[in-house]
C-alpha cells in the first residue's frame, strides 16, 4: 500500500508497528524484546559505515564536524529546555528534553543516503561525521542521566572511563585486525561462509567489548568496521552484510511504531506537536547556518540540515533511562517519545521527496 500510495517505506514500517503493537491490535505484545532484536540493525549499520572509513579520512571528518556538532547541540538544547519549561514542566524534565532533542537519527540519516553519496561525496562525510559525534555526546548524556542521584564519584569515573576506553579500544581493534583477523581471512579466503561468519563475530565481539567498557554497542561496531577498512576485503564484507542490516532496520522502525500510544498522543497533542514542529523547522535551518558559516556551499548545507532534521533513537533511550532515574514523569516522557516519532516520520517525507535516497518515490531521485 505504501508503494502504491508513493509513501516512504519507513513510514509504513512505523504505521504497521502502531497497528499491530501493544496499543493497537496487540498481535505483538513484547515490544521490548523486539527493540532489543532491532538494536542489531544499528550495530550492523555502524559496522558497514566503518568499513568505508579510512582512519585518515575519519580524523579529517571529525575535525570539520566538531564545531557544528557543538553549536547545534547547544541550540537544540535551548529549544527543548525552553519549550518544556514554557508548558510548566520542571527544570529536570526540561533539561532531559533539551538533551534528548540535540541528537539526530543515525539510522534515518544513513538509511536515506545513497551509497554513492555516503561513501564518495562530501555531503556523506559531513552527515556521518556529525552523527558519530552526536553518538558520543549521547553516551555522555546517558552516563550523566543514569548517574543522577547516585554517587558523583562513580559518575565522574564512568566519564573518565569513556575518555580512556575509546582510544584504547580503537588501538586494540587495530592490532587484533593486523595480527589475527586479516591472517585468518588470507588463510581461508576461499571459504565464503567463513568470511561471513568471522565478519559477524568480529563486529559483535568488538561491540560487546565496547559496551563492557562503558561505550555503546554501535560505537564498538563502528570501531570494528574502521579497523577493517584498510583492507580490500571490507568491500566484500559490506555487500554480504547489507541484507541482514536492512532486515533488522525494518524491525527497528516497527518497534518505534509499536511504542506509540495514539490515545495518550491525543491527550498531549499540543506540547507534542509543537515540540516536533519546532524541531523539524529549526534543525535544518540551524545546521545550514552553521555549515554556511564554515564555508560550505548553500545547497550542501541545507541538504545536510534536512537529512539531520529529526530527533534520534538515542532520544528514546535517554528518555527511558531518565524515567527510571526519576528525572521524568510518564507524561513528560511520552511528550519526548511521541515528538521523536513524529520528527522521524516528517523528516523521512522531507528527505525522500526532496533529495536522492534508496527509497525515493521519484525515479530520478532513487539511487543506491
Amino acid at each position: 500500500m505504501a508503494l502504491y500510495g508513493r509513501q516512504p517505506l519507513i513510514v509504513a514500517y512505523i504505521a504497521i508497528g502502531v497497528l499491530f503493537g501493544p496499543h493497537g491490535l496487540s498481535l505483538v505484545t513484547d515490544a521490548d524484546l523486539l527493540a532489543e532484536i532491532a538494536e542489531f540493525g544499528i550495530i550492523f549499520l555502524l559496522f558497514l559505515i566503518g568499513l568505508d572509513m579510512q582512519p585518515a579520512k575519519l580524523t579529517r571528518m571529525f575535525g570539520k564536524s566538531l564545531l557544528t556538532a557543538l553549536g547545534t547541540s547547544a541550540t537544540f538544547f535551548a529549544i527543548g529546555f525552553g519549550l518544556m519549561a514554557a508548558f510548566g514542566y520542571g527544570w529536570r524534565a526540561a533539561a532531559v528534553t533539551g538533551m534528548a532533542v540535540t541528537f539526530s537519527s543515525t539510522i534515518l540519516g544513513v538509511k536515506l543516503l545513497p551509497a554513492t553519496i555516503l561513501h564518495h561525496k562530501h555531503i556523506g562525510e559531513m552527515v556521518v561525521g556529525l552523527l558519530l559525534l552526536q553518538d558520543l555526546f549521547a553516551i555522555i548524556a546517558l552516563v550523566l542521566v543514569a548517574g543522577y542521584g547516585g554517587d558523583t564519584e562513580s559518575t565522574l569515573a564512568s566519564l573518565a572511563a569513556i575518555v580512556i576506553s575509546l582510544p584504547a579500544l580503537a588501538a586494540a581493534a587495530y592490532l587484533a585486525v593486523r595480527f589475527l583477523v586479516l591472517p585468518l581471512f588470507r588463510r581461508f579466503d576461499s571459504y565464503h561462509e567463513f568470511i561471513f561468519l568471522l565478519s559477524l563475530g568480529w563486529c559483535l565481539g568488538v561491540a560487546s567489548v565496547a559496551a563492557m567498557a562503558g561505550l555503546s554497542l554501535a560505537i564498538g561496531a563502528f570501531i570494528a568496521g574502521v579497523a577493517l577498512a584498510t583492507h580490500p576485503i571490507s568491500i566484500y564484507i559490506a555487500e554480504s552484510l547489507r541484507p541482514i542490516r536492512d532486515f533488522f532496520l525494518v524491525l527497528f522502525f516497527f518497534t518505534v511504531g509499536a511504542a506509540l500510544d495514539v490515545g495518550m498522543a491525543l491527550q498531549l497533542a499540543l506540547p507534542t506537536v509543537l515540540l516536533a514542529g519546532i524541531l523539524v523547522v529549526a534543525k535544518p535551518a540551524v545546521f545550514a547556518v552553521l555549515l554556511r558559516w564554515q564555508g560550505e556551499r548553500r545547497k550542501d548545507a541545507w541538504e545536510v540540515g534536512f537529512r539531520l532534521g529529526q530527533a534520534s533513537e538515542f532520544s528514546l533511550l535517554l528518555c527511558a533511562v531518565a524515567l527510571s532515574a526519576g528525572l521524568l514523569d510518564s507524561e513528560a516522557a511520552y511528550v519526548i517519545q511521541a515528538a521523536t516519532i513524529l520528527t522521524l516520520i516528517v523528516s523521512s517525507y522531507l528527505v525522500v521527496f526532496r533529495y536522492a535516497s534508496p527509497i525515493a518515490m521519484k525515479a530520478p531521485l532513487r539511487q543506491d
